[in-house]
């Protein structure tokens, strides 16, 4: 079921003001370096609100939302998990635990980075370019 889209100050109200700052810079990168359908619906059982990126029916992330709390969800298939294994030294350890902690399923592997600020922000956008290369110059 599809919930109203938030307003700035009601994901302030739900999750504080470094957080909205850190969800506004992760948006700002996706949509700085991407062209995407952007679809808000509800979060689910755990979750308040979904915030997903589409394009041509397959998903490069969704952010999540719900009281003190956001992240951002990328799902890894086998190639792209094979990239980032090829790489996963240039990660930080924040990240590396990230991707060993996230469950596997049938359709691959399941990333959630939880984002308390944006330190984690430049790592997530290198993950998104391994899933999908940046479409926006």
């Amino acid at each position: 079921m599809k919930k109203e889209i938030p307003s700035q100050s009601e994901l302030q109200r739900l999750f504080g003001k470094e957080r909205l700052e850190a969800w506004n810079a992760v948006c700002n990168a996706v949509d700085s370096a991407y062209e995407m359908e952007k679809l808000w619906n509800d979060g689910g059982k755990k979750w308040d609100y979904e915030y997903k990126y589409r394009r041509g029916g397959k998903t490069l992330c969704a952010l999540y939302a719900r009281e003190n709390c956001f992240g951002v969800l990328i799902i890894f298939g086998k190639d792209e998990r094979a990239k980032f294994e090829a790489y996963r030294s240039q990660y930080s350890d924040a990240i590396q635990r990230i991707y060993d902690d996230a469950e596997t399923y049938h359709d691959g592997k399941w990333m959630m980075a939880y984002m308390d600020d944006s330190s984690l922000l430049d790592e997530v956008m290198h993950l998104l370019a391994i899933k999908r290369k940046p479409n926006r110059k």
